[in-house]
């Protein structure tokens, strides 16, 4: 019902159709102060109504024009929670969005041409071609940014901890990280398949191993897990949407959160096979897939849900300041070991 600008800007739905289950969308408009990326990323929209009109003093304008004015197909009066529930039963799958009552051969050509998700390296389309900042450059903490798809809300937050932020394409090699002398490094989310990303395992432990504190999300937690020797499965329609039950194992304690993949670590709260360095942190309570994991000896953790969820849940916003503890006890280790 809301967030929808945000969901339509998120680099991590890059060139999906995305299906909205709320029966009214766009009934307080859209702005310039919420997209999560400069421009929308999905190839399509289905909902059951589009609101033609809006209230919100926010507004800049309603979300029709929006979508128009990027070209964003709109399929509206569809039994959204019908689609749904197939999408739930049969699994993701490919689609097309078309006119007429019946597909064209060029509905049928293009269906044909759309590629599987799997084995699919959408993170360096999506990823900045250059580097650049965000924050305070007078900031007390610096912060490299891998982009693998990042959502400025990540920046946002960054920048709200007393973190300057360096965000560099999602190839960068480890020792031109390393040079820009970071107090921590950030693997963010992004689209496709992580086992697709063949080019980060390498670089992620090139920079592990000099002992620098790394925090990940979504595609981020995956690829610190795939650089330890897990493995990554497609799921049949994955984790969507800001009311999925985690379960922080420590404590015990359970967080409502925000979710968005179709791919997930192979694993338990036991354990990960192959991958005896990490240890598991928080577990999904509705199908048990593994949702934080941590390295057993270095400043590592990361966690396959949204702690920067905007709008929220806001019960994973703590894991921010959990990272800047750590980024804070290794500088000062640093500062007294010289």
């Amino acid at each position: 019902m809301s967030g929808y600008q945000e969901v339509f800007t998120d680099p991590s739905y890059q060139g999906q159709i995305v299906v909205m289950t709320a029966p009214m969308i766009g009934n307080y408009g859209v702005n310039d102060a919420d997209p999560e990326s400069a421009a929308p990323q999905v190839a399509g929209v289905v909902m059951r109504e589009l609101s033609k009109n809006y209230s919100s003093w926010r507004a800049d304008g309603d979300l029709a024009s929006w979508l128009q004015s990027k070209n964003i197909p709109v399929l509206e009066g569809i039994d959204t929670r019908r689609l749904t529930k197939h999408l739930r039963t049969v699994g993701v799958m490919r689609g097309v969005i078309g006119t007429g009552d019946a597909p064209g051969e060029d509905a049928k050509a293009a269906l044909e041409a759309c590629p599987s998700m799997e084995g699919l390296d959408l993170a360096s389309r999506v990823s900045t071609r250059e580097r650049y900042t965000w924050g305070n450059p007078q900031a007390p903490w610096h912060i490299v940014a891998y982009d693998y798809g990042i959502k400025r809300n990540i920046l946002r937050l960054f920048s709200d901890h007393g973190c300057r932020v360096t965000v560099v394409p999602a190839t960068t090699p480890a020792e031109e990280t390393l040079e820009l002398n970071p107090d921590g490094v950030f693997l963010s989310n992004g689209p496709g398949d992580p086992a697709a990303v063949e080019y980060a395992p390498g670089i992620v432990r090139k920079i592990a191993s000099g002992g620098v504190p790394m925090f990940g999300i979504c595609l981020g937690h995956q690829i610190i897990g795939l650089t330890y020797g897990a493995r990554t499965i497609k799921m049949p329609y994955g984790h969507r949407g800001g009311n999925h039950p985690v379960r922080e194992i420590a404590s015990g304690r359970v967080l409502i959160t925000s979710q968005n993949h179709g791919f997930a670590v192979e694993g338990s709260e036991e354990g990960i096979k192959g991958a005896a360095e990490l240890k598991v942190t928080h577990v999904n309570l509705n199908d048990g897939t593994v949702e934080g994991l941590r390295h057993r000896e270095l400043p590592i953790f990361a966690v396959q849900y949204h702690p920067e969820a905007a709008p929220g849940p806001h019960d994973a916003r703590p894991l921010f300041n959990q990272f800047l503890d750590v980024v804070r006890k290794q500088t000062a280790q640093s500062g007294s070991n010289s």
